[in-house]
């Protein structure tokens, strides 16, 4: 009977990725004694069934393709915030990041003489804790034999694992609580107080913040558009919008708030939520967007999980949900006017998709000087990351937009580290049972012992440091490096912080652990 499994899954690599990936997910919901692993399963599932047929892996560029959609997805969506961190806290997480690295990989030196390996095979201790397949590259390049690939086999599973295991471990010992998302818009509704007599809707608007819009107005018992030169009077009310903290600023200059007298009445005027779906609108700002001839006061924007603002300077995206006060019958007009499909959450342009990922592989290609006289690359891994957190900072290089909405980005990315994870593991299964095999248990402890350096150094650090629980599993991710860590580290956080984290981490990590490691052999 293995003997016919081993047969049909050699004969369709395919079959046995997806089978990998199917039961990798569905043992990734089970929780044994509270940890559970989710897509990292993937791993597990995917070393036992190329254990069992080891001519089953897929060709490398299916892992390979699979890895730079996680990673380019990554750094489309965390672009700004990335190059945001960097002017904060950034700094000290990738200090921090940079200790663990170089502490891991000075215990992987002084492992090699006890365990009786070769260096090589100690760097390959050290790039497989890490998962990192650049390193791998480069310690293969500077110890001229295959050593850094035993050592490699054998501490990947830990360097996926290990990781996983000691976040939940840390998560279920410090309790951590998340602050709700900070709320980036306010809506509320105020009555006018006497200061506000026979004052025009321009001079009120003008004495507001500015991020604070009026979108409408309550006079003699109607709900109607904020027209120009519109006389108010006290007990008029308006509906404002704008940031919680020039809400309450706005409360001082108009009156008192009263929620429910707007809202309660929809009879002449009404709040409609419209999907942006036409392309024609697609990287237009909103005060070059055309608009109906009849009043539509666009009072916010939502993307994904975002509410933002809606300045007359905001580019509109694909997918972006515009919230908008209109008359009342005439909500299906502005409907049909942007679209309102929800076909434009899952819009791609694979032309900057191609054109982005292009522009990363080429990065990764290009050889970076070392003292000594070698070089290092940022890889299929780190270029396209790099090159995707620009971009994703960009947002618009004339007709190409290289964001993309949230929904599609998401299953970008885990489409990729579910092909990613699975193909790598597949390769795996084999040489890791060999090696077990030949080099006993000591070699194991000596890849867990690396590992738990680099991991503990960097929670325990963060947590003296006091870095924010989120951002610190974050740091972990991107340090250790492997996709699947820093999709466990968004289940104990579910905040976008630890997804931030990994984006300012991978690259810079990816870079240090390729440089140390020609160093140790050089």
């Amino acid at each position: 009977m293995l003997e016919i499994v081993r047969t049909l899954l050699e004969a369709s690599p395919l079959l046995a990725l997806f089978l990998a990936i199917a039961a990798g997910y569905a043992i990734g919901q089970i929780s044994f004694a509270g940890v559970s692993f989710g897509a990292g399963a993937v791993l597990f599932s995917g070393l036992i069934i190329g254990a069992i047929a080891p001519k089953a892996a897929p060709p490398g560029m299916v892992g390979t393709i699979g890895l730079v959609m996680f990673v380019y997805g990554v750094g489309i969506q965390y672009g700004p915030q990335f190059f945001a961190s960097l002017r904060g806290p950034g700094i000290k997480y990738i200090a921090l990041a940079a200790f663990g690295v170089l502490a891991s990989l000075g215990v992987a030196w002084l492992l090699a003489d006890p365990l009786g390996i070769s260096l090589g095979t100690a760097a390959g201790l050290f790039a497989g804790s890490g998962t990192s397949t650049p390193t791998l590259q480069a310690a293969l390049a500077a110890a001229g034999n295959q050593d850094p690939a035993i050592g490699y086999s054998v501490s990947y599973p830990f360097g996926v694992v290990g990781p996983i295991v000691l976040m939940t471990l840390m998560a279920a010992l410090v309790k951590p609580k998340f602050d709700p998302p900070s709320q980036n818009v306010r809506v509320a509704e105020f009555t006018l107080e006497s200061e506000c007599e026979d004052r025009t809707i321009d001079e009120i608007s003008a004495s507001l913040p500015a991020d604070v819009k009026i979108v409408a107005v309550r006079q003699q018992h109607v709900n109607a558009p904020p027209v120009t030169g519109t006389r108010l009077h006290e007990g008029d009310g308006l509906l404002l919008v704008g940031s919680p903290t020039s809400i309450e600023q706005a409360k001082t200059i108009v009156g008192h708030e009263e929620p429910g007298r707007l809202s309660r009445d929809r009879a002449n005027y009404d709040v409609v939520r419209v999907y942006v779906s036409k392309a024609a609108f697609v990287g237009k700002s909103l005060q070059d967007i055309p608009l109906p001839d009849f009043p539509v006061v666009i009072s916010h924007v939502r993307r994904g999980d975002v509410d933002i603002m809606a300045s007359s300077d905001l580019t509109i995206e694909l997918g972006d949900l515009l919230v908008a006060a209109v008359p009342t019958d005439r909500k299906a007009e502005v409907q049909r006017h942007f679209g309102d499909s929800i076909k434009g959450n899952a819009e791609l342009s694979f032309v900057s998709i191609g054109v982005g990922i292009a522009l990363g592989l080429l990065l990764g290609m290009i050889p970076l000087p070392l003292p000594g006289g070698s070089t290092f690359s940022l890889g299929v891994a780190g270029g396209p990351l790099v090159m995707a957190l620009i971009l994703g900072w960009l947002g618009r290089t004339g007709p190409i937009g290289w964001r993309m909405p949230v929904v599609a980005n998401l299953v970008l990315r885990n489409l990729g580290l579910s092909i990613f994870i699975g193909a790598v593991a597949l390769g795996a299964g084999a040489p890791f049972v060999q090696t077990v095999a030949s080099n006993g248990v000591q070699i194991l402890l000596g890849g867990a012992a690396v590992l738990m350096t680099l991991v503990l150094i960097i929670l325990i650090g963060g947590y003296l440091l006091r870095i924010p629980f989120d951002d610190l599993l974050g740091v972990c991710a991107g340090s250790t490096g492997n996709p699947a860590i820093v999709v466990a580290a968004g289940r104990l956080a579910p905040t976008e912080r630890t997804d931030i984290g990994y984006a300012i981490c991978f690259p810079s990590m990816t870079v240090v652990k390729i440089i140390a490691v020609q160093l140790m052999l050089g």
